[in-house]
């Protein structure tokens, strides 16, 4: 009997320390996200590099992880560095954000993404690059203002678009960035600059 016990009490010790991975840095890392091979779930991977979480793209690109949600299945990741001298985003070289088509992960669609000094291409899209678009409002911000004056675009992320990709590249628009939960009446100066990223559970 107390051989059964000492087993059970093995086993359950050691699934549980596989449910959470340890905090990077000041970060939980909760169950299924997973920083190595003996936490989490493998399929959930994120990574820790020098106390700093981050999620990282199909095509190799780093993005700090700003805040996770598990009840709700969902992180913000942070929007990449807009270059103010050239008005191109830090992962241009990257194409932008790019999900794996097979990864749990997906670009929910509360991000109102706006696309910078963009091709005149661009008109011939349903989306608003008018002179009120919010891109509008972006360019008098300290992060924006390398990109004043040039063409650009916003758009809601929604269910009709792919869900696995923000796209930026040469010849097309070179910068980008994406606002979080935004509202209608939102100031630029509340804005919450981020990527919301879903998982699908486990099964």
């Amino acid at each position: 009997m107390v051989f059964v016990f000492l087993f059970l009490l093995i086993s359950v010790t050691h699934v549980s320390a596989l449910e959470a991975c340890p905090k990077c840095g000041s970060m939980d890392v909760p169950y299924p996200l997973s920083t190595n091979t003996s936490c989490g779930n493998p399929k959930y991977r994120v990574y820790c590099n020098n106390r700093i979480l981050e999620f990282t793209s199909t095509e190799g690109f780093n993005y700090k992880i700003l805040s996770i949600d598990p009840s709700a299945h969902k992180l913000i990741i942070s929007p990449p560095v807009i270059h103010t001298n050239s008005c191109q985003s830090s992962d241009l070289a990257f194409g932008g954000l790019k999900l794996d088509e097979n990864s749990p992960f997906n670009i929910s669609s509360h991000n109102t993404v706006m696309l910078l000094n963009c091709s005149e291409n661009i008109l011939l899209s349903p989306l608003n690059c008018s002179s009120n678009s919010l891109c509008r409002q972006f360019e008098k911000v300290v992060e924006g203002s390398g990109c004043k004056n040039t063409l650009c675009c916003a758009y809601l992320k929604d269910s009709s678009m792919t869900s696995q990709r923000i796209r930026v590249r040469v010849g097309g628009c070179t910068a980008y960035t994406s606002v979080v939960d935004l509202k209608p009446g939102d100031g630029v100066k509340s804005w919450n600059y981020g990527i919301e990223l879903q998982w699908l559970p486990p099964n």
